[in-house]
């Protein structure tokens, strides 16, 4: 199979791409570095089944130019489209970056899609499309009321994809992330965290006041699931959480997980108050039963994944 993927050198695009090539598959992949770094592609770019190009694809006339450039063998049989802002509390501060690089980069990729006769496109969307509630959240909730410029964006991108898919795409697959968390991060609190100790901090402060609770997910078991829904659902818009089983992990746990790894005894400063950010939902817990019906499981429990991930950060950190 062929895909194209954009937003290649981020976090879950990089290591998407290294699984499509370990499974034969080639990839083409665009970047602007806004948040992806090239030493994401170093293991892709040794792949002869790899091409990369960099541009901004939240312009429509540079990302058709550039879907073009990687499509001169034919269209992929998948768009996976991961590029965005993920930074909340940027967002927060500058309206103006979702709308940029989270709804018109969406815009964008349906239309360069479009250009090049691509029919299918996955999407990264996000569990903060649900906005903040005591509800279970699954996929039928609403109505979806975001609290972030981060989620409405992505909420929006979902819409668009829908829309798309009633007149230019035979398929869309939407996956809502919870907080993913493992190599190559770019942001979140175990890459923030890992950040700060590596500088051996007197202390490390943790915005709010470590109750926040949140279902965590290693990367590696998003793109596992990611491949899976791809591959076995077929219905022309498919809408799936992604997300491990059981209770979520509260801040307190992820910071002194990361602290045991890098630097046992730094005392915890809390900044206090229920939530991180402007936009930060506190605590949810979310529904993945749709997926398990479909037939995947993850392995590890949320606790699970953020102890996996601080052992890779603490290498990543120190290297």
């Amino acid at each position: 199979m062929r895909h194209l993927i954009t937003g290649v050198a981020g976090f879950v695009g990089s290591q998407l791409a290294d699984a499509l090539l370990a499974g034969g598959d080639a990839v083409a992949g665009v970047d602007d570095f806004y948040l992806g770094r090239p030493a994401h592609l170093a293991s892709a770019r040794r792949n002869p089944r790899f091409a990369f190009l960099e541009a901004d694809v939240s312009d429509v006339r540079a990302a058709a130019d550039a879907f073009r450039a990687l499509s001169r063998g034919g269209p992929p049989d998948v768009v996976w489209h991961l590029a965005a802002n993920s930074d909340i509390a940027a967002g927060a501060a500058d309206p103006s970056i979702d709308f940029r690089r989270t709804l018109q980069t969406t815009f964008a990729t349906i239309e360069a899609a479009k250009a090049i006769g691509a029919r299918a496109i996955a999407f990264a969307s996000t569990s903060a499309v649900y906005g903040e509630t005591d509800r279970l959240l699954a996929e039928d909730v609403g109505p979806l009321l975001p609290i972030s410029n981060y989620g409405a964006a992505k909420l929006a991108s979902e819409a668009l994809l829908s829309a798309a898919a009633e007149s230019a795409l035979d398929r869309v697959w939407i996956f809502r992330f919870p907080n993913v968390v493992g190599p190559h991060a770019t942001h979140g609190a175990l890459f923030d965290f890992a950040s700060r100790l590596a500088r051996r901090p007197p202390s490390l402060r943790v915005l709010g006041d470590g109750r926040q609770t949140k279902p965590y997910l290693h990367v590696g078991e998003l793109i596992e699931a990611m491949l899976f829904i791809v591959k076995n659902a077929r219905a022309r818009r498919n809408l799936f959480n992604i997300g491990p089983e059981g209770p979520g992990t509260p801040v307190s746990f992820v910071a002194e997980t990361m602290i045991a790894r890098m630097a046992p005894g730094t005392p915890i400063a809390y900044a206090g108050g229920d939530r991180g950010w402007v936009g930060d939902v506190p605590r949810f817990a979310y529904s993945t039963e749709r997926l398990a019906a479909l037939g995947w499981r993850p392995r590890l429990s949320s606790d699970d994944a953020v102890r996996r991930a601080a052992g890779e950060l603490a290498l990543e950190a120190v290297s």
